[in-house]
């Protein structure tokens, strides 16, 4: 799994029927320092992330498997919103630190 910082939407009326319904987020990945990437990647949502929260994400065949046995064309999935991150004592990232 990757942290990820949610950077906005991606909206498409025309897709693979498998992903209708299926939120589709902008993310842009972090380190272990919490330092934002270079890197983004446009993941399918299934825990109802907003912008600017931090998330981790599943890739591969885990992000592709669904709820009865169906699998979706995705190769990545936000798969939980993230509340803290601590590396060696030190806090990297805090939700509620965030919204001060």
């Amino acid at each position: 799994m990757q942290v990820a910082k949610v950077r906005g939407t991606v909206v498409s009326t025309q897709k693979e029927p498998s992903l209708r319904g299926v939120k589709l987020l902008l993310l842009q990945l972090v380190d272990e320092n919490g330092t934002l990437l270079p890197q983004y990647e446009v993941a399918a949502d299934s825990v109802g992330a907003g912008v600017d929260e931090w998330v981790l994400v599943s890739r591969g065949s885990a992000a592709r498997q669904v709820p009865g046995n169906e699998q979706r064309p995705l190769d990545a999935a936000v798969v939980a919103i993230i509340d803290t991150i601590h590396v060696e004592d030190r806090l990297i990232y805090s939700k509620k630190d965030q919204y001060r």
